[in-house]
């Protein structure tokens, strides 16, 4: 069963990722690490070894800028909904 990391509701509004030369979201590790009860270098190693993992999903029609990225390790998961400027607005 996978165990739903909510983390605290603090992170909306704060800028959580940036985006890279093709455009594409680039995530904070000392923002989301947390989120699945992690340190920020643990993750980054989970994420290397690929026990880290995340599905990206964009938003259509009315959601275009919207993005929901699902980041799991192990039985845990957060699912983060994101701004076009990379600044959360929803945590579940």
């Amino acid at each position: 069963m996978t165990e739903l990391q909510t983390g605290s509701t603090e992170i909306i509004g704060r800028k959580v990722a940036g985006h890279d030369a093709a455009g594409e979201l680039v995530f904070d590790a000392e923002a989301v690490a947390p989120l699945l009860g992690l340190e920020p270098a643990a993750f980054m190693e989970e994420l290397r070894k690929g026990v880290v993992y995340q599905v990206h999903e964009y938003g259509t029609d009315e959601d275009v800028g919207k993005n929901r990225v699902t980041f799991r390790y192990r039985a845990r998961q957060s699912i983060l909904t994101v701004d076009r400027h990379g600044c959360v607005t929803d945590v579940a």
